[in-house]
């Protein structure tokens, strides 16, 4: 039973591992649902020599997951970037117009990424048929599937989450989004053995003058309200999987 946690700092990373995490997925972005971290980011990270894995999403942008050859080029630039710091994996995935799987481009990833282990992220739950998806992504060797079984969070994506689950041959089925204390042993129940939670939790900000007149952020979030994780949520999680 292995639990990765989402991390979106370097700090959360640290108190994610501290806590019992046994694999992070690395981003930037969290308002963006997960970005490539910033080459400083990944330079400090890969200093700390922590031991366990650690993989980078490479996504160069927000929104749908249908690519141009500049994004491409730069998400295989990203992917020998991460090569070079010795992380041990990546995240990443990409769609054609149509919604089914691009293999043209994953295949080229893939090429990029040999010898990382690779997951192939929730664009999956905005695919038009994950049956064959799985299937493709299965021949391709992708090592594992985040998915939240196209639902907005996994439990209501469960049925579909251990369909995938019976038909998977060599790409292992990892649920996330919404996967918390409340509801991992649902999915310890259907035969998962990998579990993918941001253990999220928000705080106010330490800053004394609050100008809230002004934002930065173009969906208007509150930015004297900070997010991280939940290091005792993650140990909550930790003892129910073992």
């Amino acid at each position: 039973m292995k639990l990765e946690i989402c991390c979106y700092s370097i700090d959360d990373v640290i108190l994610a591992f501290n806590n019992g995490a046994d694999r992070i997925e690395f981003c930037a972005g969290r308002s963006d649902g997960g970005l490539t971290p910033s080459y400083g980011d990944l330079l400090q990270l890969s200093q700390l020599n922590l031991p366990i894995p650690i993989h980078p999403i490479i996504r160069p942008r927000g929104g749908d997951f249908l690519y141009s050859q500049c994004e491409i080029n730069t998400m295989l630039m990203d992917i020998e970037l991460v090569r070079n710091l010795n992380y041990s994996g990546i995240v990443f995935g990409c769609l054609q117009a149509n919604g089914h799987i691009d293999i043209k481009n994953i295949e080229k990833l893939l090429h990029a990424a040999q010898g990382l282990s690779v997951t192939f992220h929730r664009a999956f739950d905005v695919c038009h048929d994950p049956i064959l998806a799985l299937k493709q992504l299965n021949e391709l060797g992708v090592n594992r599937l985040l998915t939240s079984g196209q639902q907005q969070d996994a439990t209501k994506g469960i049925k579909l989450i251990e369909q995938l689950h019976k038909l998977t041959q060599s790409t292992l089925i990892m649920p996330g989004c919404g996967v918390r204390s409340s509801n991992i042993e649902n999915f310890k129940a259907i035969g998962i053995t990998e579990f993918h939670s941001s253990a999220s939790l928000s705080y106010p900000s330490p800053m004394q003058y609050q100008n809230h007149n002004v934002t930065m952020s173009h969906n208007k979030n509150d930015e004297f309200l900070r997010y991280g994780i939940d290091p005792h949520e993650i140990q909550t999680m930790k003892a129910l999987l073992n």
